[in-house]
């Protein structure tokens, strides 16, 4: 027999001892008892590392860095493309590429941590994210600044799983893991309004290339306390990674996003969009039929088995379709349309994170003991599908405080309140040897719904743009409609359809998620 150690190792079990002498059916009267073997001393617990702490700084550095660039690039997106001369249809790129890969290749580098070993590729993550980041700011042109992107999100995906395991292992107390992972959830739920407002004093004050290279200094700070501080195992032995698993899964959304980016130019029914569209869906089924064959999938599909979890990873995925097109389209509206300079702009941004925080740890995690957890995430998706149509009225002159801000309050308390018991439900009930898996699932279903949502809205908004201007552009009662009216009414067909998917989740919330909350995180108990 075996049992696992903490740093997910094997170690041989030690048998147990009987505590009482042999009963009398042992007994006979030309044989002695023998006396019992006192048990062995149990080992003492290894002593805490008394670096750890410095480590968790280390970790915490390249946590925030990850954080801070899925927003910080947001609001300098507007000069990038009057920079570069990107289109509309492609600015969407410069978001999508990081995600896309990010999210495409999570449960790989999570296998590869495991089978490298997770120090080294946590020093490879940051070394190659800096690069990354450093090539991205010195863009000479769209495709260069989205290839960048694309390696950003690729080392973020090896980085990722690499920090959060090194977490695990340093602190093995009980009271200490508390708050290290207390440091690590406040970098995670606080670095997406700070990215927001750094993005918006780099842009403004220096230029739009520093959201960029600002991971630069960041990144050498923590390779710099990587080698003196963290500690780690050597990778597993024997163990396989499912190049074609991820090949399959990677290409299919590939394939996805770019017929969905293809679809505005050259029209939903064009050959090519409708290959590429087929060609996402065959790979996709693909990498399902290769998961249940291979001998170490990427994703195990017993994972996605449980109705109750199936469900939350649906609701997850949903939401983030939903929602991930609000920070593209009101960064161009308050910059493009209502004139506000960068650091503004950021700013405005941060009641949206604060509705978040608020649902999730004022709201949310005080009701889900007694709550049902579909009710919290039915409720929450109602409450930002509310805000999403509140933005769809909006116009080019209205007022921030009267009709942004209440849209974003709406938008942050139902994302706290749906997010916080769609991570404890899809997390709960799974074995111990996949709780890890499950929880990569989760990120990369989180990563692929911003990348589809983010393409698919903007492929919507640029179409309905380009419609309104086409059909105004000679009205004389109109005057001729500009393109910030036009442009206001492409977000405005975007946000209503972005409303329909989040009630759409819901709807699937409310189906699929059980009515009882979740208890016990460590057995597979049944839906």
């Amino acid at each position: 027999m075996s049992k696992k150690h903490p740093g997910g190792e094997s170690l041989p079990s030690t048998p147990s001892t009987p505590s009482t002498p042999s009963t009398a059916t042992d007994r006979s009267p030309d044989r002695e008892v023998p006396a019992a073997t006192p048990a062995p001393d149990p080992a003492p617990a290894p002593a805490p590392d008394p670096k750890r702490w410095w480590a968790l700084a280390v970790i915490a550095l390249a946590q925030l860095m990850v954080i801070l660039d899925g927003t910080i690039v947001n609001i300098a997106l507007p000069s990038a493309q009057r920079a570069l001369g990107m289109s509309d249809a492609d600015r969407q790129w410069v978001i999508t590429a990081y995600t896309l890969a990010f999210g495409g290749l999570l449960l790989l580098g999570g296998r590869i941590a495991d089978l490298v070993g997770r120090k080294r590729t946590f020093v490879i993550g940051l070394a190659g994210f800096a690069a990354a980041s450093a090539l991205g700011g010195a863009a000479a042109g769209p495709g260069m600044l989205f290839a960048a992107r694309a390696l950003q999100g690729a080392f973020a995906a090896v980085l990722a799983p690499s920090a959060l395991s090194l977490l695990t292992t340093t602190f093995t107390d009980p009271k200490e893991r508390a708050r290290a992972f207390g440091v690590y959830g406040a970098l995670a739920g606080g670095g997406s309004a700070v990215g927001l407002i750094v993005g918006g004093l780099l842009t403004e004050y220096l230029n739009w290339r520093w959201s960029l290279y600002v991971n630069v200094p960041i990144a050498l700070a923590a390779l710099l306390g990587a080698p003196a501080f963290l500690r780690d195992r050597s990778g597993r032995r024997g163990g396989h990674l499912d190049v074609p698993g991820a090949l399959l899964g990677c290409g299919g959304l590939v394939a996805l996003v770019y017929g969905f980016s293809e679809a505005e130019p050259r029209g939903w029914t064009s050959p090519s969009v409708l290959t590429l569209l087929a060609a996402g869906v065959i790979l996709l089924a693909a990498f399902v039929w290769w998961q249940s064959r291979a001998a170490s999938p990427l994703l195990p599909l017993r994972i996605v088995k449980d109705r109750v979890r199936a469900g939350s990873l649906a609701t997850m995925g949903l939401a983030t379709i939903g929602m991930f097109g609000v920070f593209l389209f009101l960064t161009y509206y308050l910059q493009v349309v209502l004139g506000y300079p960068p650091v503004r702009t950021g700013l405005a941004f941060v009641p949206i994170s604060a509705g978040i925080f608020i649902g999730a740890t004022q709201i949310a995690a005080r009701l889900l003991p007694r709550t049902a957890p579909r009710t919290l995430m039915s409720s929450g998706m109602v409450l930002a599908a509310a805000g999403m149509v509140l933005l769809s009225s909006l116009t080019v002159h209205v007022q921030y405080v009267s009709h942004v801000l209440p849209a974003l309050l709406l938008l942050g308390l139902g994302m706290g309140l749906t997010f916080m018991p769609v991570y404890a439900t899809a997390t709960a009930g799974v074995p111990a040897q996949d709780t890890g898996v499950a929880s990569a699932v989760l990120n990369t279903v989180q990563q692929m719904g911003a990348s589809l949502g983010t393409v698919l809205l903007n492929t919507i908004a640029t179409g309905a743009t380009s419609r309104y201007v086409h059909s105004h552009v000679h009205d004389p009662a109109h005057g001729g409609a500009t393109l910030n009216e036009g442009m206001v009414h492409g977000f405005s067909v975007a946000y209503w359809c972005s409303a329909g998917v989040l009630l759409l989740a819901a709807l699937v919330a409310g189906l699929t998620v059980r009515h009882k909350t979740p208890k016990h995180a460590g057995n597979d108990a049944p839906a």
